[in-house]
């Protein structure tokens, strides 16, 4: 389990998935990319390494029941997950109408 606060840069070390703490839960959360925890982001792998959906560059990823939010800073093949649970990709604010 991993406190986190916003800022801070984490990193897969199997794939290139890269992410920056956006929004910071109070509580310790355990952050995976396919299963595997992310962590310093000088020991990020050098590519391949996972099968799933993978991180999008400049996608924010969210759980609105935590307060967390991701933001990708380099794509990755790996799913993002906090405890057990993916990620998930979070929508487009609608602009108000100009009418």
């Amino acid at each position: 389990m991993t406190t986190l606060k916003a800022g801070v840069r984490l990193g897969c070390p199997s794939c290139t998935t890269q992410v920056i703490v956006v929004g910071a839960p109070s509580v310790d959360v355990k952050l995976t990319c396919s299963g595997e925890l992310l962590g310093d982001i000088g020991a990020t792998g050098a590519g391949g390494g996972h099968d799933g959906d993978g991180a999008q560059l400049g996608k924010r990823y969210a759980d609105e029941d935590l307060g967390l939010e991701l933001l990708c800073t380099k794509a990755g093949s790996g799913t993002l997950a906090v405890d057990g649970r993916p990620l998930a990709l979070k929508g487009v604010k609608q602009l108000p109408s100009s009418d």
